[in-house]
């Protein structure tokens, strides 16, 4: 596709809920005596970017210019996000620090490929008041210098009621692409979006029915799209791709394209990231999630929450032409 080399330099603006990802890899060879438990032998520890930050950085690394904003603590992990968005040439001065609450970490114990453990530290409450005011207002200052908005919904208390009940009206008046990556219990509120891209259970649970079937699937996809009132409906399904529901169009289903499973972690974040970029770059939505399913073929490959390189795209689309 040569939409490729049209996302370099495309401008996104991400809200939504930043986060710290680390990982703790190890190797088990024994089992607590004091419990029925593997010992971890600790190998290697890393921290990455996770949630909005880590769909932004995917933004960055496919050639796109990101601006991020959020709330984070006031914390030894707020540091090393803000340090490594100005290393990556990110956009943070959105972000919102907050005394209150702490940057949301998530941490993975991983013996070989398995994980063994996670564990968060993370608030979960709604941001109001003056932190509410200021995200308003320092998204207002950026919007209108973007070609698109990616909302990044994870459910930890940034997307509110009262930020959508502002921010999507506003973006549609200003003529921006939305992308929402999103919880489930946020559906009635995207509602005008360009795109909603929820993964299987998501989708199912916000239609309250489980998809056991291709009719299952096609009947939330098209429920959804019909109920929000959204232009699209993307549900990524993991081994089986994703499904394409455009209004006015037949759906669409787009087969995976990855050569090895290792980590699907930070999957969805690639996705939006690539979807929103190509779309900015002038794809239809069809072009625009085939590649970003040829991203997600990537990323699925990596280790831990991941990017995507503009190169690494290309190889993907190369060696997947004949099934895009």
């Amino acid at each position: 596709m040569a939409i490729v080399q049209r996302l370099e330099g495309k401008k996104l603006l991400v809200v939504g809920d930043i986060m710290v990802d680390e990982y703790i890899w190890g190797s088990v060879s024994r089992i607590s005596p004091e419990a029925p438990v593997p010992i971890v032998e600790v190998q290697t520890e890393e921290l990455r970017l996770g949630g909005a930050a880590n769909v932004a950085a995917n933004v960055c690394s496919l050639g796109g210019e990101a601006i991020l904003m959020g709330v984070v603590g006031d914390d030894i992990l707020a540091e090393y996000l803000m340090d490594d968005l100005s290393r990556r040439g990110m956009d943070g001065r959105g972000i919102i620090v907050d005394k209150r609450r702490p940057t949301t970490i998530k941490t993975r114990v991983i013996a070989g490929s398995q994980q063994i453990v996670r564990f968060d530290k993370e608030s979960l409450e709604e941001i109001k008041g003056g932190n509410l005011s200021r995200l308003v207002q320092n998204v207002r200052e950026r919007l209108s210098e973007v070609e698109g908005l990616v909302i990044a919904d994870y459910g930890k208390g940034i997307i509110t009621m009262d930020l959508l009940q502002w921010l999507i009206p506003e973006a549609l008046r200003l003529g921006k692409i939305i992308s929402v990556d999103p919880k489930e219990n946020h559906f009635p509120l995207y509602r005008g979006v360009t795109v909603i891209t929820p993964n299987h259970k998501e989708a199912a649970a916000a239609q309250r029915r489980s998809i056991r079937t291709e009719d299952d699937l096609n009947t939330v996809g098209l429920a959804l799209l019909s109920e929000i009132g959204v232009q699209a409906v993307l549900i990524t399904r993991g081994s089986h791709g994703m499904r394409l529901f455009e209004r006015g169009k037949s759906p669409v289903q787009i087969d995976t394209v990855a050569r090895e499973v290792y980590d699907v972690v930070g999957a969805g974040d690639t996705v939006v990231a690539a979807l929103t970029l190509a779309l900015a770059a002038g794809a239809g939505l069809e072009d625009a999630a085939r590649l970003s399913n040829c991203a997600a073929g990537v990323v699925v490959g990596k280790k831990g929450t991941a990017t995507v390189t503009v190169e690494e795209l290309r190889s993907s689309m190369k060696a997947n032409r004949r099934r895009i």
